[in-house]
């Protein structure tokens, strides 16, 4: 066979071919790079996007919990204003009839209302409310203040057919106002007699607030002293007995426990999943102030100057005015939105309080229930500060030994370790001074898990391949476009710049995303440190502020070891009565 000839003509076709397909490739490199840019974009775009549907999806959890808790809010303000309306409408006309009790009072005190006005004011308050027990009781009032005996016993057996207890204790303070002092102590007795120390009736508070205030007398007799003597002594037989009554006063002390405001500790809230723990515990300490302040606030009101009278009406308003018992189902959802109301829509918080609270609305409970209710919860039970004062020093033991627990078990949850949760960290401190050895360790996390990224982005086995295969293929190709097989030399040459080119690209593609990695695991590293730093700070603070209150509840236990209960308890003084509580 005769040697093929190339001729220049030839071998310049070839060089132009080879230009155009090297400006092709060229501009198919560009195309990829643009491709390439694109797909990162695109890629930085969805890390961003789901970036921002996480911070969303945060942000709308953080929405639907403040817009439950404004609705919650909304529908509680509404619900107090119907409920008072229903109130108003159920047993308003129950009002007429209160208010009228010390107006017939005062006014027979003054002398200037004609007793026929009194008598008829009266009769017209019985027919209009019909049932109702205080009725026929002022209708007896008229009929004592116009010497109208017959009418008057008539119209007070009515009076204790409808209600036998409170009708007791109205003529017990009634007589006692008239300075009847025998009568009251007998109509005290008589109310006394129908009481069941285990089964009270909650308006027995009422007894307390005039024997407390001493407008019951002297209690020569020991009416009084001795009934309370006897149903402590019953009361303290049963088992378990202490066991009651430290938990029934640890209720209703920790009812005063006040929320950590929401802008303290704000990098323990975002960086620890112990914080839930660390602000019940700062609650826990933070109530001692308030327990402190409760009681003093209670001890340092003076003893009322007022007259026997004045004093005697404003225990007989609270008797006729206090919701009765009909109106407990009303009274406590109003008690109920009112929390609600109080934790700014915060349900949960508000049914804690209403279970604690819910022995204030019961009809009955026992008398040392009567003695919490009155010293915790006087807006409840409408306790004069006398009879807090009362109540307190009779339980001092029981209070000082549940005081005692409430503050062992806030103790008993104090964390030793405190956990930090920044993005991947996860590790612990006691007390905030291990900053060098957990910046060390995020260090190490960051360098580990950028290490382990960066492995993750480099050429493949087939990439790293294109840049020697393609120079191979390509010089192949050249030497058979020298030869006879132009056109698969020219394909072989195409194929092997275009290895070459993709080599090239992605290495360029993986350069720039192992920068992006360094740049973010840097950034990681400063916010992270930062996050760790702050936190550490926050701990710091933390435990040094939980010691100082902490450090408190000694105060409370100093201030109730002071209180003498024979200086407020006065009237118990001289009996027998010896309650062990230890």
């Amino acid at each position: 066979m005769a040697d093929y000839q190339i001729s220049s003509a030839n071998l310049s076709a070839i060089e132009n071919g080879l230009d155009a397909i090297n400006r092709n490739l060229g501009t198919l490199n560009n195309n990829l790079e643009v491709v390439d840019h694109h797909v990162d974009n695109v890629d930085n775009n969805v890390k961003v996007v789901y970036n921002e549907i996480d911070a969303l999806a945060r942000d709308f959890h953080d929405f639907v919990q403040v817009q439950v808790k404004a609705n919650a809010l909304s529908k509680a303000q509404q619900r107090v204003i119907q409920i008072r309306q229903e109130l108003e409408k159920k047993f308003g006309h129950y009002d007429i009839v209160r208010r009228t009790t010390t107006g017939i009072l005062q006014a027979d005190d003054l002398g200037i209302i004609k007793k026929n006005t009194i008598s008829n004011a009266t009769e017209e308050l019985m027919i209009s409310t019909p049932g109702y027990w205080l009725a026929p009781c002022l209708v007896a009032l008229a009929a004592w203040i116009n010497d109208q005996p017959e009418l008057a016993e008539r119209a007070l057996k009515e009076g204790i057919k409808r209600n036998d207890e409170k009708t007791s204790l109205f003529f017990a303070l009634i007589c006692r106002r008239a300075d009847r002092k025998t009568a009251a102590l007998k109509w005290t007795q008589r109310y006394l007699a129908n009481q069941d120390e285990e089964n009270l009736d909650r308006k027995t508070v009422i007894i307390l607030d005039a024997f407390a205030s001493g407008l019951l007398g002297a209690d020569s007799e020991g009416v009084v002293s001795k009934q309370m003597s006897e149903w402590l002594e019953h009361l303290a037989d049963k088992p378990g007995f202490v066991e009651q009554q430290t938990k029934q006063w640890s209720d209703a002390i920790n009812l005063k426990r006040k929320p950590l405001a929401s802008d303290r500790y704000k990098y323990l809230r975002d960086c620890s999943k112990t914080w839930p723990a660390l602000q019940d515990i700062m609650e826990g300490a933070m109530l001692h102030a308030e327990m402190l302040e409760y009681f003093t606030t209670i001890f340092e009101q003076e003893v009322s100057t007022d007259s026997l009278k004045a004093q005697l009406d404003e225990i007989l308003n609270s008797l006729v005015t206090e919701f009765d018992d009909e109106e407990i189902p009303l009274r406590k959802e109003e008690k109920f939105n009112q929390f609600i109301i109080d934790f700014e829509g915060d349900e949960d918080r508000a049914r804690q309080n209403m279970t604690i609270e819910q022995s204030a609305f019961e009809e009955r409970k026992d008398f040392t229930q009567l003695l919490t209710d009155a010293a915790m919860k006087p807006e409840s039970s409408h306790a004069s500060v006398s009879t807090q004062k009362f109540a307190i020093a009779l339980s001092k033991e029981w209070v000082s030994n549940a005081y005692n627990d409430v503050v062992a078990q806030n103790r008993m949850k104090i964390p030793n370790e405190i956990e930090i949760n920044i993005d991947t960290f996860n590790d612990k401190t006691t007390d905030g001074q291990n900053e060098t050895e957990l910046i060390g360790k995020f260090n190490a996390l960051v360098d580990e898990e950028k290490s382990n990224t960066l492995e993750q982005n480099v050429l493949s086995g087939f990439e790293n391949f294109c840049l020697w295969g393609g120079g191979v293929i390509g010089f192949i190709g050249l030497c058979m476009m020298i030869g006879s097989s132009k056109l698969l030399g020219l394909i072989a040459i195409i194929a092997g710049i275009g290895m070459m080119i993709n080599h090239f690209s992605k290495k360029k593609k993986v350069e720039q995303k192992r920068q992006n990695i360094e740049t973010q695991f840097e950034t990681k590293r400063e916010v992270g440190s930062k996050l760790i730093r702050a936190t550490l700070a926050e701990v710091v603070d933390f435990r040094a502020e939980f010691a100082e209150k902490d450090s408190e509840s000694q105060k409370v236990v100093d201030f109730l070891e002071q209180i003498s209960p024979e200086q407020y308890v006065r009237k118990l003084a001289d009996s027998n009565r010896r309650i062990k509580v230890q």
